[in-house]
């Protein structure tokens, strides 16, 4: 019997999509966490306010360090999957910005 050799991988569309969506979740972090800064700016100084923003912040610039290692391995030939850890990683830092955005505004 002979070695089974794994296909190619398709050079198509696919990395790009994905891509783009890590972007495009990336952008709308950004997004969100300006909107929390321009809350906490119209609210005026507060303790809980200024350390929700942090919170958003850093919630950001995590998600961010997560999606730019996930771009920087799409480039590979035969890029490896999202780990459950990056998977968990990038769902609590979007989760906690949620949580501490919602709190800004009560």
């Amino acid at each position: 019997m002979g070695r089974v050799t794994e296909p190619a991988r398709d050079p198509g569309l696919q990395p790009e999509r994905t891509r783009l969506a890590w972007r495009r979740t990336t952008l709308a972090c950004a997004v969100a966490a300006s909107l929390a800064g321009r809350q906490t700016l119209h609210a005026g100084p507060g303790t809980l306010s200024a350390l929700a923003l942090s919170l958003v912040v850093l919630s950001w610039l995590a998600f961010l360090a997560v999606a730019h290692r996930r771009v920087r391995h799409l480039h590979a030939p035969r890029p490896p999957l999202l780990t459950p850890r990056a998977a968990a990683a990038a769902v609590v830092c979007v989760m906690g910005a949620a949580v501490c955005g919602a709190a800004m505004l009560h």
